[in-house]
């Protein structure tokens, strides 16, 4: 599970340091925590799923910000859908349902979440919203404009909307593993219904 160590990550120095550091001490813990979600979800959404770990390649001088993994229906490539993401940056743990880069259809995955406003009523009240995944801003689901926000994502092309909760890095959760695996877990499962209504406009 993360631990302190995984945070401080982001205060090496340097491309090839960081990255051996993210190889070492994060990426097997997305593996790890990956395959159980997979497990758990594929029961739920009656599809093979496929889990892809970010290497950052095409980095080749600065140090990455964050870094973070994928569950998606795609073998190969995850952002032309809707997929989970499970990811890192120096100040909290996030895990979302993304939907970034222009996914294929995504006005149409916009317009079903501005039309289905009862989708967002059951999720849990400490749901985190972000319109920017290369950003650490995060807003809590119950004070943002979300309207505004679906709005801009259908309609601006480099709109962007991801959706679910974070775990600070001072979380009381880090203490025990498997709370902090159910609460991601827990986390996943309430994002089905959206995930669900929205899958079903991105192509196979």
């Amino acid at each position: 599970m993360f631990t302190e160590e995984s945070f401080d990550v982001f205060t090496i120095n340097g491309l090839d340091n960081r990255m051996a550091a993210i190889r070492s001490e994060i990426q097997p813990i997305f593996q790890e925590l990956d395959e159980a979600f997979k497990e758990e979800l594929e029961k739920k959404v009656k599809e093979e799923l496929f889990i892809h770990i970010a290497q950052h390649r095409r980095r080749t001088v600065y140090p990455p910000e964050n870094t973070w993994s994928a569950i998606s229906r795609k073998k190969r490539g995850y952002k032309m859908e809707p997929h989970f993401q499970l990811g890192i940056f120096p100040e909290y743990v996030f895990m979302w349902l993304s939907f970034i880069d222009n996914p294929k259809n995504e006005k149409e995955m916009a317009q079903v979440l501005l039309d289905k406003p009862a989708l967002f009523s059951h999720l849990p009240k400490d749901t985190m919203v972000s319109f920017d995944h290369t950003i650490d801003r995060v807003e809590k689901l119950n004070e943002v404009d979300l309207q505004k926000g679906l709005t801009r994502f259908r309609d601006v092309k480099k709109g962007e909307f991801q959706i679910g909760r974070i775990i600070p890095k001072e979380s009381l959760l880090w203490k025990n593993k498997q709370d902090a695996q159910d609460y991601m877990l827990a986390t996943y499962e309430a994002l089905l219904p959206i995930y669900q209504e929205t899958i079903i406009y991105a192509p196979k």
